[in-house]
């Protein structure tokens, strides 16, 4: 359905038309199988790609500021000017700036601006992610300022889609050519910044049965790891590079056309019964008043 979207919307645009789709959460996890899955499937090629940041997510990542919690007031370091978390920091921006440009697609960096932002701190954002790689870097204040906030964005996207052509797109591996476990230690190398993979008893037995499949071991690999780090730790801030993620399970996802492979703590979630439980519950109107039956 997503594809479909796609070429519909692009058809309807015209040739010099512009289709923005949204491809998820990071270059490493989104991005990735956007690029590496949808892509190949689609044979679409994307001209420019948008890579959202906020001067607080640098801050974390710079591992100096306190950590986030839910429901707790953030700590001054968030909402105070600090120039040297957010160089820091930036090193995570720079990782995912790289892991675009790889796949041959122009970077544009959308810095998602708060009121606590300061000037300073959003044109250092800017001029990292530049001297790093990006197209463009700008500063984007839809949320106060409602499209008007969004011009020099577009403006920005409309440039690199200009500047570029499809055909320097690439995958980061070749699906068809390469075994399974050398396209998962591929997207460990080039897309995480680690060193390779280790795998647990069940994961190599499952493997080893794709590796002898022509038509699995054919197959693109869908990666299911934690969002919040580019290893498969979550609490690896910043851009850790050199260590060996942990590859959990897998299992072939045949209708869509991929291998799903869970790294570090990841759990599959279980599908769906033949008959699910929402075909218990009903409204019983017999009652004075309607009564919702079946929930336990």
């Amino acid at each position: 359905s997503s594809v479909v979207a796609d070429r519909l919307a692009l058809k309807l645009v015209g040739p010099q038309g512009y289709v923005l789709t949204e491809a998820g959460f990071g270059s490493d996890m989104g991005g990735e199988k956007f690029f590496n899955i949808k892509c190949l499937y689609s044979k679409l090629r994307p001209s420019c790609a948008v890579l959202v940041c906020t001067v607080r997510a640098l801050k974390l990542h710079s591992n100096e500021a306190p950590p986030v919690v839910p429901g707790a007031a953030l700590a001054a370091e968030y909402r105070e000017e600090r120039l040297g978390l957010v160089a820091k920091g930036a090193a995570n921006m720079l990782a995912h700036i790289q892991n675009v440009r790889k796949h041959g697609v122009q970077v544009v960096v959308a810095i998602n601006r708060f009121h606590t932002d300061t000037d300073a701190e959003v044109e250092t954002v800017a001029r990292v992610a530049r001297e790093g790689g990006a197209f463009d870097a700008v500063a984007a204040d839809h949320f106060a300022k409602g499209g008007a906030g969004a011009v020099e964005l577009g403006r920005a996207v409309m440039a690199a889609c200009a500047a570029t052509s499809p055909r320097e797109f690439r995958h980061v591996y070749d699906a068809k050519a390469q075994g399974v476990k050398d396209k998962i230690e591929t997207i460990v190398r080039e897309v995480y910044g680690g060193a390779g993979a280790k795998y647990s008893p069940a994961a190599e037995a499952r493997i080893a049965r794709y590796e002898a499949d022509p038509a699995l071991r054919s197959l693109p690999i869908c990666m299911s790891k934690t969002q919040y780090s580019l290893s498969d730790d979550p609490k690896a801030l910043g851009a850790p590079s050199g260590f060996t993620v942990t590859v959990k399970d897998a299992y072939v996802s045949a209708g869509a056309g991929f291998i799903v492979v869970s790294l570090g703590t990841i759990s599959f979630i279980p599908g769906l019964p033949v008959k699910p439980a929402y075909y218990k519950i009903d409204v019983d109107l017999s009652s004075g008043s309607p009564r919702v039956v079946g929930l336990s």
